[in-house]
């Protein structure tokens, strides 16, 4: 899937697979005059989900049009499309999904009242009610959307988010998997934070993972959410030394800070198109104008050996060179 441009119009379209969905839809793109930049598809558990890039820039109707159409189509096919405009994501809105976890939210909301994130945090979502009142601190609605065992109602998150009309949704933590469902209406738009350095370690209890199996070095991550669990496009990690006998409660000490700045990070290359994904991979649009940290700080690079590599062994014995 290539990139999401400012030019570009964004079609989503999700509901039960079956057959010809594709060929309605393009055939209305088609008489309308708009061409297909790129299109994507998947299907998970029986959910379809189709995400197109279209040059509307030609078309020979009005947008109010198009989504009239378009809604109509959805209709007739029993399945959900959504055309996002370039002008539709010029202010973006943000949705925090949590937990019981404090750390990422608070640092989420102190970046947004400092005007380093260039968005409106509009809702938090929780499948518990304890960070109700962090939320009311910053006058931002809460809503619990969990039973009392903390399953979330996702027709409820759904329909949240539509009313919120949000553009990037943020897991500060949220312990819950994310259904195909919801993940395939909001593709490239979830970030997730998870206490390890993926791939390795995915799932619940990475801290303690890494202690069990010995790790001299940990770290987190922050990434795109896809169907498969912790295995997103990973935007930015940041990493820390495992202390000897370090115990789960330590390594979340040192953890959450880290969680918090690379979760932030990769909010802010987000919402400002600095990053993109290429084949599974994500990578800055201009490098050279970016300060980004994506990996290990630059300051590693020079303090890594550059002997012995391949091959040298061989230039030397046949007489030549190596170079300094």
């Amino acid at each position: 899937m290539v990139a999401v441009t400012r030019e570009l119009t964004e079609i989503t379209v999700v509901g039960d697979d079956d057959t010809g969905l594709i060929a309605e839809v393009t055939s209305l793109l088609f008489e309308r005059g708009i061409n297909i930049e790129d299109l994507d598809q998947a299907v998970r558990e029986g959910v379809f989900r189709m995400t197109m890039l279209v040059d509307t820039s030609e078309m020979v109707c009005t947008e109010v049009k198009l989504r009239e159409d378009m809604a109509e189509l959805a209709e007739g096919l029993g399945v959900d499309i959504t055309v996002r405009f370039p002008k539709d994501r010029e202010t973006q809105t943000i949705a925090v999904l949590v937990t019981k976890e404090s750390h990422c939210l608070e640092a989420i909301f102190e970046a947004w009242a400092s005007g380093d994130i260039d968005a409106d945090v509009e809702v938090v979502i929780g499948n518990h009610p304890d960070l109700r009142p962090l939320a009311e601190k910053y006058d931002v609605p809460f809503h619990d959307i969990g039973d009392e065992k903390g399953t979330p109602d996702e027709d409820e998150l759904l329909d949240l988010l539509a009313e919120y009309d949000t553009d990037l949704i943020v897991l500060a933590r949220y312990m819950r998997i994310l259904s195909p469902d919801v993940v395939f209406r909001y593709e490239s738009r979830i970030i997730n934070v998870h206490p390890s350095l993926l791939p390795s370690f995915p799932g619940a209890s990475a801290y303690m993972q890494a202690i069990e199996e010995g790790v001299r070095v940990a770290g987190v991550t922050a990434h795109y959410v896809t169907t498969d669990l912790d295995q997103g496009p990973i935007i930015t990690q940041r990493v820390f030394n495992v202390p000897p006998e370090a115990t789960e409660e330590e390594l979340q000490e040192i953890g959450q800070p880290l969680e918090a700045e690379a979760l932030l990070e990769a909010i802010d290359l987000h919402l400002n198109d600095e990053v993109y994904v290429h084949r599974g991979r994500t990578r800055l649009r201009d490098p050279e104008e970016s300060d980004a940290q994506l990996g290990a700080p630059e300051e590693l690079d020079a303090r890594n050996p550059d002997r012995p590599i391949d091959g040298l062994g061989d230039i030397v014995a046949e007489g030549g060179e190596a170079d300094d």
